[in-house]
Parts: structure tokens; C-alpha cells; sequence
């Protein structure tokens, strides 16, 4: 996609993203055989279900065949949220991953993993094996929220019957 018809679309979609009280978080389009796929990528605190997704993607549509913008080519639209693999990339990123166990890697070749207390414009505070640390963004090469797995004990199965 060209940076002019990624701008433009933009300029159609945002304003019905923001408008549904949601940030664009990402927007491609490719081609998929005769068809472009348009996929975007929306957030919020406390994060996007299913069903919001479908209801943003209706008025996407709609704001997309008003426009023109996709001219006549038939597209496929897809709407979703962001998973546990989205970068950390902004301040909103980490604000929403507060209580979660992250993995940063710096620049300096280093890396630290802990669990973000709080997440501010420039840094992120993080409680790494009890003590707590400053990050500054600007120090992060990359970073990723990290999948933890909750061991269940017996008791946590009790309500499960066996089926005969």
C-alpha cells in the first residue's frame, strides 16, 4: 500500500474509530487474489471484545462505501484487537498492561522482565523480583506482554463430573 492510500483511509477510518470511543491501532492492505484485504487493528482500556469489533467494522464499512475510497474493487474487511503478542510500543500500550508480566529488551543488549505497577508518558514502573525499577521507553528495544499459565490444583477440578 502506498503512503498516500494509507493516509487516506486513514482519514476516513479514524474519525469512526475515535468516534466508537476506540484508538486505530493498525491498518494494512494487501491483495488476496482479486479481492484487497483491509485489516485493522483497534484498542481500548480494558480492551475490545468480539462484539465491539463487529459493531466498529459496520461503520467502518459504511464510512468506506460512502467514501469511495476503495473505489470498485471488491474487498474483504476484517476488524480485530490486538493480542498478547502486540508490541509494547507506545505509552497507551503499557498503560493498558498494568498488573501484567512484561519482557523488555534494551538497547544496550540487556533485558528485564517484570510485572508493570504503573506506566506513565516516558517510563514504565516495574516490579522485578520484588524490587521496583524505572524503564524508560526510550530505552526499550522492543517489549512484549508475557503469556503466564495459572496452575490449578485439585480443588479447581471438583466441579468437573466425569461423563460415563
Amino acid at each position: 500500500m502506498t503512503s498516500a492510500s494509507h493516509d487516506l483511509l486513514q482519514q476516513v477510518i479514524e474519525p469512526v474509530v475515535v468516534s466508537e470511543g476506540l484508538d486505530l491501532e493498525q491498518l494494512d492492505l494487501s491483495q488476496a487474489g482479486r479481492r484487497s484485504r483491509l485489516r485493522i487493528m483497534v484498542d481500548a482500556d480494558g480492551g475490545v471484545d468480539l462484539d465491539r469489533c463487529a459493531e466498529v467494522s459496520r461503520h467502518i464499512s459504511k464510512a468506506l462505501d460512502d467514501s469511495n475510497v476503495m473505489g470498485d474493487r471488491p474487498y474483504t474487511l476484517e476488524v480485530s484487537s490486538p493480542g498478547v503478542s502486540r508490541p509494547l510500543t507506545l505509552p497507551r500500550h503499557w498503560s493498558r498492561a498494568t498488573g501484567r508480566l512484561v519482557r523488555a529488551v534494551l538497547h544496550d543488549g540487556g533485558d528485564v522482565t517484570g510485572r508493570v505497577v504503573s506506566a506513565g508518558d516516558t517510563s514504565a514502573v516495574l516490579d522485578v523480583d520484588g524490587a521496583t525499577r524505572e524503564l524508560a521507553y526510550t530505552d526499550v528495544r522492543k517489549a512484549k506482554v508475557q503469556v503466564e499459565f495459572r496452575k490449578t490444583d485439585d480443588t479447581d477440578l471438583d466441579d468437573f463430573e466425569e461423563e460415563d
